[in-house]
């Protein structure tokens, strides 16, 4: 069995923000969206906090009208948060129970050209189990899998799943599989919680699989908190947080006498930092690119030029697991690779950063189960 983890970045569908040569001003866009939502949902607003939101709904093109900014929405669904005249905008809601409402991304269709590209890495890659992580719905897999692979020349999958998870941006994880395979159960972890409030920030499904030979064996998909908005303290608490539930999950699964367990997909971290001890050092669990037959091709990072501090995609395996593995790898030839895109070879259809599959590569690991 040929297990796969692949960020595909959004499948057909992303924040328009995003969807842009200039990635870094697309970061700014999010950073302000992100810091936006946050004060909206603060209890009480100070003349500080009202003051920011005006700046902010400035900066991002709403505050003349709900709908006037060129990558967000304003909602006021009920209740008003602003009020607009000839003298400015001015917020008139005095916190979070005054009114409901959210600030949105608008969305835009992939471009086609790079939503092909992402289907050529699935070809190459190849997976029996693959596992999708920044993926908006169960009908876009749907729609990648019919439609976009055979163009390309590949087979379609037979199985497809996804379980809507907490990221108001529908970014979430999914997974696909051949057609001897098949899920025989799944569970979700959308509403687990700890003292602090709500765990994952998509979700950890656990979907029991059927191998080919009868088998039985359990992934869990994950895609943590990400680095790239917020303080970067908070993200860490979060994804630590997320860390301790997954550990606390596989541990179960194998005192329930599963005893195939995987553990896949985006983590956001590198295996030495402290967020992910949890799960990396306080189980049993492997990783893949441990293995004496894992070629990383010299570079041991799955985002971006593939330098260590960039390795955030994992395969994680119970011990029965690792031990049954016989090879892995990163396929990264989706990815665009350094300014130039000559850091290492990218599929020949590639020929423009924004054409590129995704910043991330897939993760493989081969395994007889």
């Amino acid at each position: 069995m040929k297990l796969a983890s692949y960020n595909v970045e959004n499948l057909f569908q992303r924040a328009r923000a995003l969807n842009q040569d200039n990635v870094e001003a697309g970061k700014e866009v999010l950073k302000k969206h992100a810091r936006l939502n946050i004060l909206f949902n603060k209890d009480k607003y100070t003349t500080a906090d009202k003051h920011a939101i005006v700046d902010l709904m400035m900066d991002l093109g709403v505050d003349k009208d709900d709908d006037g900014g060129k990558f967000v929405i304003l909602r006021q669904n009920k209740g008003k948060l602003v009020k607009r005249g000839n003298a400015g905008v001015e917020v008139v809601a005095n916190g979070r129970a005054d009114w409901v409402g959210w600030l949105d991304l608008k969305i835009d269709d992939l471009d086609d050209v790079a939503t092909k590209n992402t289907a050529r890495v699935v070809r190459h890659v190849d997976a029996d189990v693959l596992a999708m992580v920044e993926t908006e719905s169960r009908p876009a897999l749907v729609r990648f899998s019919r439609h976009v692979i055979p163009a390309v020349g590949g087979a379609p999958y037979q199985h497809m799943m996804l379980i809507d998870g907490n990221d108001g941006r529908g970014i979430d994880v999914g997974i696909m599989l051949k057609k001897k395979f098949e899920i025989v159960r799944m569970l979700s972890h959308v509403d687990d919680r700890d003292h602090v409030g709500e765990i994952f920030s998509r979700d950890c499904p656990e979907y029991v699989i059927r191998t080919d030979k009868g088998n039985e064996i359990v992934v869990l998909v994950n895609h943590f908190k990400s680095k790239g908005f917020g303080a970067q303290e908070d993200s860490d608490e979060k994804r630590e947080r997320q860390a301790l539930r997954v550990k606390d999950i596989y541990k179960g699964l194998i005192a329930a006498g599963h005893t195939n367990v995987a553990v896949v997909g985006d983590l956001n971290d590198t295996p030495n930092g402290g967020p992910l001890a949890p799960l990396l050092q306080q189980t049993s669990l492997k990783d893949i690119s441990t293995h004496q037959q894992f070629d990383d091709e010299g570079r041991p990072g799955t985002f971006g030029n593939g330098a260590a501090s960039q390795k955030i995609d994992y395969i994680l395996l119970s011990p029965s697991l690792f031990n049954a593995t016989q090879r892995g790898g990163i396929f990264r030839k989706g990815v665009w690779g350094g300014e130039h895109g000559d850091l290492f070879p990218h599929l020949p259809e590639i020929t423009k950063e924004s054409e590129a599959a995704s910043d991330h590569a897939a993760i493989w690991a081969e395994i007889d189960v």
